[in-house]
């Protein structure tokens, strides 16, 4: 079982009715398939940086949960035709003090540097575009 964080944007007018629907289809689907909702915390209403279907304003919940990663796609599918939902997103909670896998670059080896060889003294140089 793997640990996810959801957060949900509801309509700004949303009601506790409203909030509680939202909470129970998640909750059902994450039981269905043997994972728990560990926490569940409402921002409240805040304003968008942008206007989302002429909308300055939502309604944020935020939920920690423990599934299966094969229930999340179900989970997306629940989401995408639940009408009260106006945006979603799912993440995975890295454990505290896991260490991420280091970047390509690093792990890559280091490039060879081409320098150029010493121009000879006296010897003067113009680039090509340059005015004669």
């Amino acid at each position: 079982m793997r640990k996810y964080e959801i957060m949900l944007i509801l309509p700004a007018e949303a009601d506790d009715a409203v909030v509680a629907k939202a909470t129970d289809r998640i909750a059902q689907v994450i039981k269905e398939s043997g994972g728990e909702i560990l926490a569940t915390s409402q921002w409240g209403r805040r304003r968008f940086a942008y206007e989302i279907d002429r909308q300055s304003e939502g309604f944020y919940v935020i939920a920690d949960f423990t599934a299966d990663p094969e229930i999340i796609r179900e989970l997306d599918r629940v989401l995408s035709l639940a009408d009260e939902v106006i945006r979603f997103k799912i993440v995975v909670r890295e454990p505290q003090g896991a260490v991420s896998p280091p970047a390509a670059a690093e792990t890559a080896e280091p490039a060879e540097s081409v320098m150029a060889e010493p121009e000879e003294a006296g010897t003067e140089t113009t680039p090509a575009n340059a005015p004669a």
